[in-house]
């Protein structure tokens, strides 16, 4: 008697399953464990005005945390991403100054400046074959060396001049950094920014055919490249989404506090990073979701709002950043282990 083999994509797979094989699970029973602390112990925090607050401070740091966790599915690292915002704002605000041109110039030129910076870092990657560590950490340097040169050298002191008063200003920041009310309750307009691109990164990773590629030449490169997946363009593009989101989140800066301190954004990498790993997303690579990056960073804005709503020392912030992320790191390997088991 021959036994019948069944293709396993054809089988049927439970709820439980499904469930148990995402990878924010964890992230997500994170979350729901991190609000239900500080609605415990810290007064206010369930306000509306407050979770306000904790919506604005998690879509900072998410708008940059959506495309470093697809760069890390993709395999990769982006030690400059952090820098690279502040470098966005500079841009935007010197070329308009100097050239006394309509602010939307400079934002436009902004946006040329930041994908060439991600395309330089996935062509440097994919030509020279070294760790992007290496790589990335040398565009760091480089970008924090030109931000604080250039700005000294051109308006002589270390912030730019203010461009409150140019043409164009007042509809960049509704674009970019204006409020928008829904009852007595403000909110930011960065939380529109950001659920658009966590929509928007769900859908190419998993409804297009790029999706598949990142997936691949984060699972394994040789293999990827071996069935045709053109992995050098995808590395190279999923830098240039790290550079669009810079580009939003340095627009956004600019256009807040009018002026740009050029020593901004160092050690922020660092945050996208852990809100991505937070998320889900592993650290070698081929694993993850925009939607884990984030609940990882609704993870960070809770902790770092709910200590100040505590009225506790926010000195215990790195703190709670370290545990959390190994808690988040334990959690997720023990639900893939339980994932794989009911296999």
């Amino acid at each position: 008697m021959t036994a019948t083999t069944v293709d396993e994509r054809l089988l049927e797979t439970s709820p439980l399953r499904k469930l148990l094989s995402r990878p924010e699970l964890g992230s997500v029973v994170g979350a729901i464990a991190v609000f239900v602390f500080f609605a415990l112990v810290a007064d206010g925090f369930l306000r509306a005005a407050s979770l306000s607050t904790v919506l604005y401070a998690s879509s900072t740091i998410g708008i940059m945390a959506v495309p470093v966790a697809l760069l890390m599915i993709g395999g990769e690292f982006d030690l400059s991403a952090g820098v690279m915002v502040t470098s966005s704002a500079l841009v935007s605000s010197m070329f308009s100054y100097q050239m006394t041109a309509n602010t939307w110039v400079g934002v436009g030129v902004s946006l040329l400046v930041t994908l060439a910076i991600g395309a330089f870092n996935g062509i440097m990657l994919t030509r020279t074959k070294l760790p992007s560590f290496i790589i990335t950490l040398g565009t760091f340097l480089m970008l924090t060396g030109i931000n604080l040169g250039f700005t000294k050298l051109i308006d002589g002191t270390v912030s730019t001049k203010s461009i409150a008063d140019m043409e164009g200003f007042e509809s960049a920041r509704d674009v970019f950094a204006s409020t928008l009310t829904i009852g007595d309750v403000d909110f930011k307009i960065t939380i529109l920014w950001w659920i658009g691109l966590v929509a928007l990164a769900s859908w190419i990773l998993l409804r297009t055919r790029a999706g598949n590629w990142i997936f691949a030449v984060g699972g394994n490169q040789d293999a990827a490249r071996a069935v045709g997946v053109p992995v050098t363009k995808t590395k190279i593009g999923l830098y240039m989404g790290v550079g669009f989101g810079a580009w939003i989140s340095g627009q956004h800066l600019l256009f807040s506090y009018d002026v740009v301190q050029s020593g901004e954004g160092v050690g922020n990498e660092l945050i996208y990073i852990i809100a991505a790993v937070i998320g889900g997303c592993l650290i070698t690579g081929g694993y993850g979701s925009a939607v884990g990056s984030a609940v990882g960073a609704f993870i960070f804005g809770m902790t770092s709002k709910g200590i100040v709503f505590a009225e506790w020392n926010p000195d215990w912030f790195k703190f709670f950043l370290g545990a959390m992320l190994l808690l988040a790191t334990l959690l997720n390997a023990w639900v893939r282990k339980r994932a794989e088991a009911t296999k």
